[in-house]
């Protein structure tokens, strides 16, 4: 799966959805956006980046690159890998998410 462009940091790195993680200069940061909302450092992100709607790991977006984010998270999220390390990752996955909703951390 090819990587998509996001955008460039001011430093000059390069940010990607790579394989369904989100990339700063090919290093996996995060597989998942988080609204603004919800961010437990919201208010130092928002100082820093005011326009930011969303962020993924240490990096934040705008809405529309939030959206272009989760367009390519959920084009990598298609691509099924049926194999039985494919399939129990995906369990590793849900059973996490599932745990993480009921407060554990």
């Amino acid at each position: 799966m090819p990587a998509t462009y996001i955008k460039t940091t001011l430093d000059g790195r390069k940010v990607e959805v790579i394989d369904g993680w989100i990339c700063l200069a090919g290093a996996r940061e995060a597989d998942c956006l988080i609204p603004m909302d919800e961010h437990p450092n919201r208010q130092a992100i928002q100082k820093a980046v005011p326009g930011a709607t969303h962020a993924g790991g240490r990096l934040p977006f705008t809405l529309a690159e939030a959206a272009a984010v989760q367009g390519a998270l959920s084009v990598a999220q298609r691509d099924f890998d049926a194999s039985a390390a494919g399939i129990t990752q995906r369990l590793r996955h849900a059973v996490w998410a599932k745990a993480h909703a009921d407060g554990v951390e």
